[in-house]
This record gives structure tokens, sequence and C-alpha cells, in this order.
């Protein structure tokens, strides 16, 4: 299972309503093979779910995640973080053994 904390869904609930996504959408999660500590998180907004994607709904939120994607990230809570360092969403990852700098990509 993947969990939405308070602050993240404050902000992607802003970012659909910016980016004029329907109430419907839902949020795809997953990782890509790629960024200097071996795999990279994706995200985007969905209104489709595929056969082999497992749903997920947090506080509001409607996560979508592939099943392939879902073996790196089960148990993430995805956050929001408002500091120094950018602002965004974080993934908050149990599974993860290294993180770059950035904490845009991860190794398990």
């Amino acid at each position: 299972m993947i969990t939405v904390s308070s602050s993240a869904k404050d902000y992607i609930t802003n970012l659909m309503q910016q980016q004029n996504e329907p109430e419907t959408a839902y949020l795809r999660v997953g990782v890509k093979g790629g960024g200097c500590s071996g795999l990279e998180y994706k995200m985007n907004f969905d209104s489709e779910v595929k056969e082999n994607d497992e749903v997920y709904e947090d506080k509001g939120i409607k996560l979508v995640v592939d099943r392939m994607s879902l073996l790196y990230l089960y148990g993430t809570e995805l956050d929001y973080s408002g500091g120094l360092n950018g602002k965004g969403l974080v993934f908050n990852n149990p599974n993860a053994t290294r993180t770059c700098s950035c904490g845009e990509s991860f190794a398990v």
C-alpha cells in the first residue's frame, strides 16, 4: 500500500485544480530505470486503470501503481516538502537502501 500525508493531500488537490484535472483522475506513481542511484520515481495524473494496476485511496487521493513498481514502492508514504532543497512531493520509501542527494532516485 502507498499512503499520502495530509500536506501531500493538500498539494495534490491544489495541483489537480491548477491543471484542470477531473476529480475522478488518479495519481499514477511508479518507478523506472535511471537516475544516479539506479531507479527513478515517476508521477503523473491519469484517468485510466490498466490491467496490471493496483488502485489505492488514502485521504481522498486515488493512487494507481503498476504491479512491477509496487514491488519497489510498497509501504511508501508520499509527503510534501516545502524546504530549502526545493518544494514538491517526496517519497518516504522504506525499501530504499540508498538515495541520491536530490531524492529523485534510489536503489534497493
